[in-house]
């Protein structure tokens, strides 16, 4: 049973339900008897480090709702990627102050964060129960079908999308928007949900799962824009050439690095503007723009899929009741999943933390089309239920013509 101090974290990218996981673990964590306190880490991992803690115990439960209402991480966040030695660090805090329950909200690495905890307080012989959180807009989390903060960034990115393809329905051209996305192409491909007519963008999808061709891009842009005058493109961060060497580095001259050495794709604008250069030098298209979403699709106010946020706020929950009650197996510490029941229903289970830790899931052929820049069906059929209620609708004027007088011959 959960009983002494419980800590909460976040890691990672911020997303737009992401504190409703962070409040349902801290309320259902409340509510049991035998918790003394339960703190949160200021800044994730690294707030550990520093001991810079909250007491979340003293906050109101009316507050702690509005924060759950509240894109972005509340406790803030950290990129820092804990090895063994900085996960020493952490469980020399995590001991000294008697904190026998981790929750930890995040990703692949904060999988792994876990899971390197976990061994370490078993080697010491100390009581400490880790649960992995999931979160990532890329929905790239093993044995999960999907992961809290995909759908509401998939609803944000298919609506601008939708909008994007009005406005350039107005005023024609090409259009080129870069999604987030290095490995997995989930995201990028929520722009086909964006599509109602026949003629709606986005005409081409490309993603990491597939190798992208600079000249066949070239070609296939042209192709669309001689069919339809127009064109509106949607391409992931991380699209790749055969080599595996990211666009981004192949057409910049300068390459950014981030902390862990991965080339800078996120927050940049670079890959947008190189491709639609690509296209004016390479075609005989005049009128070509380019845009990067970044940071936007990640914790847009007023953009939550409303099944997004139920299930974020449950799968704090389900980690406060599996490391009180543990599951089937007996199991307190491990990774909550969720499952795909039915047309749409879902329910969660706790697995292993070396079942997800530091592994990747991408988008599998059945979601891809033969072509390689386009989705299926059945990609459309798994992501329209975690859009959530209320997704506008759009509208065209019919063309009732009336007959040219002056123009007849």
């Amino acid at each position: 049973m959960l009983h002494g101090k419980v800590l909460v974290a976040q890691g990672g990218g911020p997303t737009a339900v992401i504190n409703e996981s962070m409040v349902g673990a801290v309320i259902e964590s409340r509510k049991i008897p035998t918790v003394e306190r339960v703190y949160g880490a200021y800044h994730g991992v690294r707030g550990i480090i520093n001991e810079d803690f909250l007491d979340l115990t003293r906050e109101t439960t009316h507050n702690l709702e509005m924060v759950g209402n509240t894109p972005t991480s509340g406790l803030g966040s950290t990129r820092d990627k804990p090895d063994e030695k900085y996960c020493a660090e952490i469980f020399k805090v995590l001991r000294a102050h008697g904190i026998e329950t981790f929750f930890y909200i995040g990703g692949n690495d904060s999988s792994d964060t876990a899971r390197i905890l976990h061994d370490q307080a078993r080697a010491a012989d100390y009581p400490l129960t880790c649960v992995h959180i999931p979160k990532t807009i890329d929905n790239d989390l093993v044995i999960n079908d999907h992961t809290p903060g995909f759908p509401s960034a998939a609803r944000f990115v298919a609506l601008a999308f939708a909008g994007a393809n009005l406005d350039n329905r107005a005023l024609p051209g090409v259009y080129v928007a870069v999604v987030m996305g290095r490995h997995a192409g989930f995201l990028t491909a929520a722009s086909a949900l964006g599509r109602k007519f026949e003629d709606d963008g986005p005409h081409l999808i490309y993603i990491p799962e597939r190798v992208f061709s600079l000249d066949e891009f070239v070609k296939d842009v042209r192709e669309v824009y001689n069919k339809y005058g127009r064109c509106i493109v949607a391409v992931s961060e991380g699209v790749h050439d055969e080599t595996g060497q990211p666009i981004a580095t192949k057409l910049a001259k300068n390459v950014e690095k981030d902390a862990h050495g991965n080339v800078q794709l996120s927050g940049t604008g670079a890959l947008a503007d190189l491709l639609t250069d690509h296209i004016k030098s390479n075609s005989n298209i005049t009128r070509v723009r380019g845009d990067t979403f970044g940071y936007l699709q990640r914790s847009f106010l007023g953009c939550v899929s409303d099944v997004d946020q139920r299930e974020a706020r449950e799968v704090g929950e389900k980690a406060v009741q599996y490391a009180n009650f543990g599951n089937s197996q007996g199991n307190h510490s491990g990774s909550v999943t969720i499952h795909r029941t039915g047309f749409y229903s879902v329910e969660y289970h706790l697995v292993e933390l070396k079942d997800i830790a530091a592994k990747t899931k991408v988008m599998p052929d059945e979601f891809i089309t033969d072509n390689g820049h386009d989705v299926t069906d059945k990609f459309l059929l798994y992501l329209r239920p975690l859009l959530g209620s209320g997704m506008p609708e759009v509208a065209r004027l019919r063309l009732n013509k009336v007959p040219k007088i002056l123009k007849n011959g």
